[in-house]
């Protein structure tokens, strides 16, 4: 007689690998290895593998976590690989060139770099997928996460790099906490912005071709937006501190142009303002990302009924 229990016990179900966690924790074990060394050391020639670990660790771990979440066999590892590195190279430099020569500084400056920065990762991420003959709106999510993420990694390594420099010589320790606070942020910035793009162009696309939309342009103007609330949101904790709390030294600062600090009594306030901002920004960001992935999967599910079935 057949005894599933039994045949559960030979032939157990294979666990669920999750290549994502290994290299998550992989990543980590090495880049904490490397900040102890580094500290322990004082070697500068270590300083390029802690930035590169560090900025790299989280958008790498997204992307194979979103790898495995692909629609069809058209996203393989090599179009992931193209459009993170490819994708993200082509837009920190682009982004860099047209910021320099088109924006200065005013109060429309965070806005112009939103929708400069989504421009050229919406253009790499159209331009390196532009030869798929299926254009599925998953796919486009997880594509244009990649570019995303891919800009991130290489913006991060940027940041993390500057920080070495300060006016008191080198300091590793604002290496280790820029990347910290990036690598705890990557998750809901430029990866979330050009996944929500992805999934807009290619369900708004033909089978074959892309096509620029009403839609398209929309939710470009949207995540442009929020871009810039993410990265003016300083600057608008600060203000509303001041409103609420300023002092009349602050005000004869800001009338002379300048940007007075938070006194300590208003630095509560202001982080509360600053974090909470951030805060909002990406439950909108996850919210409308959500909503885009409903959408896909019903494109995905009305594509299925249209196949045809023979019996």
């Amino acid at each position: 007689m057949y005894d599933a229990s039994t045949a559960a016990d030979v032939h157990p179900a294979p666990r669920r690998r999750r290549p994502w966690l290994r290299v998550f924790l992989t990543g980590l074990a090495l880049w904490l290895l490397t900040v102890v060394v580094t500290f322990a050391t004082g070697n500068p020639n270590l300083v390029p593998t802690l930035v590169l670990l560090g900025s790299f660790l989280v958008p790498v771990t997204f992307v194979i976590w979103a790898f495995g979440r692909r629609h069809s066999g058209e996203v393989t590892a090599e179009l992931l690989f193209t459009t993170f590195v490819s994708g993200g190279v082509l837009g920190v430099l682009a982004a860099s060139l047209l910021e320099t020569y088109l924006l200065h500084p005013s109060p429309g400056l965070f806005l112009g770099v939103g929708l400069i920065e989504e421009a050229v990762k919406l253009a790499a991420l159209a331009f390196l997928t532009r030869r798929l003959q299926q254009k599925y709106a998953r796919d486009g999510l997880i594509l244009g996460a990649s570019v995303g993420f891919g800009f991130a990694a290489f913006e991060s390594a940027g940041y993390a790099f500057t920080a070495l420099f300060t006016e008191q010589g080198l300091s590793l320790m604002q290496v280790v906490q820029t990347e910290l606070l990036r690598g705890l942020l990557a998750p809901v910035g430029h990866g979330l912005w050009t996944a929500i793009l992805g999934g807009v162009l290619f369900s708004a696309s033909g089978r074959e071709h892309f096509a620029f939309t009403r839609r398209l342009l929309l939710a470009y103007l949207g995540v442009a937006v929020l871009h810039a609330l993410w990265d003016s949101m300083h600057s608008i904790a600060l203000l509303v501190t001041l409103v609420l709390t300023g002092t009349p030294y602050q005000y004869q600062l800001l009338e002379r142009g300048y940007q007075p600090e938070p006194t300590p009594e208003q630095t509560h306030l202001f982080t509360v303002l600053s974090w909470g901002g951030l805060i909002v920004v990406s439950i909108v960001g996850i919210a409308w990302l959500f909503r885009v992935r409903r959408r896909a999967d019903q494109e995905a599910r009305g594509l299925l009924w249209r196949i045809p079935t023979y019996r």
